[in-house]
């Protein structure tokens, strides 16, 4: 199946809305990549980084680089603005996940 551009953005809004969830707890990229394929949103790095940056760009998102350890890394926090994204994504998925849910209760 093609991916219209409708359905592209609709994909793109639950993967954000996931990650801006998640990030309530600040994490870096590859420790949010297993989680959000733990709970089932499988993705990979070249389509998760370009989101983050996206969504610290809009400033959804905030980071900062921790040092300390042998390795550098990116940790992301949903900023107050996300957070209310994010309500927002997940309010308006929960009602569309009603109104299907009509729709299999009527043809049982």
């Amino acid at each position: 199946m093609a991916c219209t551009s409708e359905a592209c953005s609709c994909s793109i809004r639950r993967f954000a809305s996931a990650c801006l969830q998640l990030l309530r707890t600040p994490g870096y990229g590859y420790g949010l990549l297993e989680e959000l394929e733990r709970r089932g949103f499988a993705t990979d790095a070249n389509t998760l980084y370009p989101l983050l940056r996206r969504l610290e760009k809009q400033e959804y998102l905030t980071s900062e680089w921790n040092t300390e350890e042998a390795r550098p890394r990116k940790f992301y926090r949903t900023s107050d603005a996300g957070i209310r994204l994010a309500d927002t994504l997940t309010q308006d998925w929960l009602a569309l996940s009603a109104a299907i849910a009509t729709l299999t209760d009527q043809e049982n």
